[in-house]
C-alpha cells in the first residue's frame, strides 16, 4: 500500500560515560590532589513533526533507533564529551504510544513540534566530586546512567477539516476530484479506494479547508470485512463528517435507506465520539435518477430528517459548489466559537516603579 499510517519502532538512549579516577601529578607540586572529570551525557532520542513527510514508510523497516553512549571523563578535571541526540522526523498528525504501558507520549500536530521519546543517561561522577578534609585521596567514581529504552506505536491521523464516509462506490473520491485539486482513482467498481487522499477546497482566494477521503465502509467492517476500521482514525481530528449516499445504486436489489445505515452503524461500533461529530448527509448520482424529486423525498421519509443534506451529483459538479460554501460557512462558525471558549489572554500589568537607590558618588 502507498499510504503507510501505522508503525512499531524500538527506541534507545544512550548510557552516560563513566566518572574518571584520576590524580593531579605535576613537578614540584605534591599531593595534588583528585581531578577526575565526569562522563558526557547519553544521547537522547526525540521526534519533530516535518510537514514535508507525509507518510510513516521510513519507520515500516527501520524499526531499531539507537543514540550513541557519552565519553567517559579523563584526568586534569577534563569531562566527558556528551552524544549528540537522535532526531526522528515524522509527519504531522503522529501520534505516539508507548506499547508496554499504553501511555501516550506525544501528539504532534503541528509542524515543529518536538517531544522526548527517551532520555540519555547522565555522566557519572569522576573522584573529584568526593574530596573532602578527611578523604584526600578519593578512589570513588560512579557509572553513568542507564539511557532509556521504550517500544513505540506509530498512528498516523491525517489533519483534515473534512471527512468522507460512504460505501465503496459511493463517489467519495469523484466528489473531492470535483471540489479540489487532488486526484484519486476513479473507477467504476468497488475499493478502487485504497489509502488516503487529501484534497485542498478553495473557495475563495483567501479561504480553503481540506477534506479528507477515506476507503469506504461495508457492512461487518467491525468484524473485518473490506478493509475494516483501520482507516477511520484519520476522521478523528476532523470537524465535519460528509456522509455520502449513491442514490441510484447500479446493481438492482441495493437499498440505499439500508446502506446509509449499515454506515452508521459501523462508526458507532468504532468509536461512540465519531458517531457523535456533526454529519451531514449528501446524496450523490441525482443525474442518474428519472424521477429525482418523489425518489429524494422518499429516501428522506425513511432514512429520517433529522440530519442536514445536500443533492449533489459529483460527476458532473451539481450542487458540489453551494455545499462547498455551505461547508466554508460552518468552519467559520466553529471557527468563531472555539475562539470565544478560549481563555483571555492575561493583561500585562505595568511594571512598577524602580526604587532609586542613593549613591553617595553621583553628583546628579
Amino acid at each position: 500500500m502507498k499510504f503507510i499510517d501505522e508503525s512499531q519502532i524500538e527506541i534507545i538512549a544512550g548510557d552516560g560515560g563513566k566518572g574518571a579516577c584520576s590524580f593531579r601529578r605535576e613537578k614540584y607540586i605534591a599531593k595534588g590532589g583528585p581531578d577526575g572529570g565526569d562522563g558526557g551525557w547519553g544521547g537522547s532520542v526525540y521526534a519533530v513533526a516535518d510537514r514535508n513527510i507525509n507518510t510513516l514508510v521510513d519507520y515500516r523497516f527501520a524499526r531499531m533507533h539507537r543514540a550513541r553512549n557519552g565519553e567517559s571523563g579523563s584526568g586534569a578535571d577534563c569531562y566527558g564529551k556528551g552524544a549528540e541526540d537522535v532526531i526522528l522526523r515524522m509527519p504531522v498528525g503522529t501520534v505516539i504510544t508507548d506499547i508496554n504501558t499504553g501511555e501516550q507520549i506525544a501528539d504532534l500536530t503541528h509542524d515543529g513540534d518536538k517531544a522526548l521519546l527517551a532520555q540519555g543517561g547522565k555522566g557519572g561522577l569522576g573522584n573529584l566530586h568526593f574530596k573532602s578534609s578527611t578523604n584526600r585521596t578519593p578512589r570513588q567514581t560512579t557509572p553513568g546512567g542507564e539511557g532509556e529504552r521504550r517500544e513505540l506505536q506509530l498512528e498516523l491521523k491525517v489533519l483534515a477539516d473534512v471527512g468522507l464516509l460512504g460505501m465503496p462506490n459511493a463517489g467519495k473520491s469523484t466528489f473531492i476530484r470535483a471540489v479540489s485539486a487532488a486526484r484519486p482513482k476513479v473507477a467504476d467498481y468497488p475499493f478502487t479506494t485504497l489509502h488516503p487522499n487529501l484534497g485542498v477546497v478553495r473557495v475563495s482566494p483567501e479561504k480553503s479547508f481540506v477534506i479528507a477521503d477515506i476507503p469506504g465502509l461495508i457492512e461487518g467492517a467491525a468484524e473485518g470485512h473490506g478493509l475494516g476500521h483501520q482507516f477511520l482514525r484519520h476522521l478523528a481530528r476532523t470537524r465535519l463528517l460528509l456522509h455520502i449516499v449513491d442514490i441510484a445504486p447500479m446493481y438492482e436489489g441495493v437499498d440505499p435507506v439500508h446502506e446509509a445505515r449499515a454506515i452508521l452503524n459501523e462508526l458507532r461500533k468504532y468509536d461512540e465520539a465519531l458517531y457523535e461529530k456533526p454529519r451531514w448527509l449528501v446524496l450523490n448520482k441525482v443525474d442518474l435518477l428519472e424521477n429525482r424529486e418523489e425518489k429524494i423525498a422518499a429516501f428522506l421519509n425513511e432514512f429520517g430528517k433529522d440530519t442536514r443534506y445536500f443533492v449533489i451529483s459529483a460527476i458532473n459538479g451539481d450542487g458540489c459548489k453551494e455545499l462547498t460554501y455551505a461547508i466554508m460557512e460552518y468552519l467559520n462558525e466553529v471557527a468563531a466559537e472555539e475562539a470565544a471558549r478560549a481563555p483571555a489572554p492575561v493583561a500585562k500589568t505595568e511594571p512598577e516603579e524602580a526604587v532609586k537607590i542613593y549613591n553617595p558618588l553621583d553628583n546628579n
